[in-house]
């Protein structure tokens, strides 16, 4: 009966996975411009908020793409040197000026500066895709990287930053692995994201495959608990691997 049991919700899994898939599918068809602001040619303005190790990284890739993209951390010179470093689409400012600027925005800092960014932000973020690359880390970030772990962290995330259309992504694969592997031929690697909104989903997918990745799936933000270092999803896979890893997530 267990083992019955367990198929179920396996099946359950799947077809929720399977439903969000088609609806990103069905909205990945339109024009990017229908789903989200941005110019003629798709491209789009990124505002980056935590420009370390994976926001660097990620934001040198996206003006890679031919992205306009606005870094902003704790040091504002760093960034501005960045930025020369990237080129004309590479920009800096502080953290509200890259909230404003962006139409999508990408927050890549420490889990503990959340609810402080969610509160300086708040009518910035407001209605705008925004990819949560933050991972709760009790060591680094304390009582509240406990409380994101046992809440998971995509619903944790979405209470901090309320109003944002959140995707999770960009949490499981290491930054000194990404340049590398968005430049690597053959099979792209996956990148496994959780979100509710479908729309924001086909956003942040476009945005994904713009710099060499296969945007992936797993489910509703509530999902967002595997999206952290230490589970069965962190690190490198390849697209079906990731689906075969979600399926057997409850």
């Amino acid at each position: 009966m267990q083992a019955n049991d367990a198929t179920m919700q396996n099946r359950r899994g799947f077809l929720r996975i399977a439903g969000v898939a088609a609806a990103t599918f069905v909205l990945g068809s339109l024009p990017f411009a229908a789903r989200a602001a941005g110019d003629a040619t798709g491209k789009m303005k990124i505002g980056i908020v935590g420009s370390g190790r994976i926001g660097s990284t990620l934001g040198g890739l996206w003006v890679k793409a031919g992205h306009e993209v606005m870094f902003s951390s704790l040091d504002l010179e760093q960034d501005k040197a960045l930025a020369v470093r990237l080129g004309p689409n590479a920009r800096a400012g502080t953290p509200r000026e890259a909230a404003a600027f962006g139409e999508v925005l990408l927050l890549a800092v420490p889990y503990s500066a959340l609810p402080q960014l969610g509160r300086d932000l708040a009518e910035l973020i407001k209605g705008k895709v925004v990819l949560d690359a933050c991972n709760p880390i009790p060591g680094r970030d304390g009582e509240i990287a406990t409380r994101a772990r046992e809440k998971g962290a995509g619903l944790a995330s979405a209470e901090l930053l309320p109003g944002a259309r959140l995707v999770r992504a960009f949490n499981a694969i290491n930054y000194a692995k990404l340049a590398e592997a968005a430049q690597r031929q053959g099979e792209r690697t996956g990148i496994p994201m959780a979100g509710d909104d479908a729309s924001a989903v086909a956003v942040a997918s476009r945005l994904v495959r713009d710099i060499g990745f296969e945007p992936v799936m797993i489910g509703p933000l509530a999902k967002g608990k595997y999206l952290i270092p230490g589970t069965p999803l962190a690190g490198e896979h390849t697209p079906e691997q990731i689906r075969q890893i979600a399926a057997t997530l409850n």
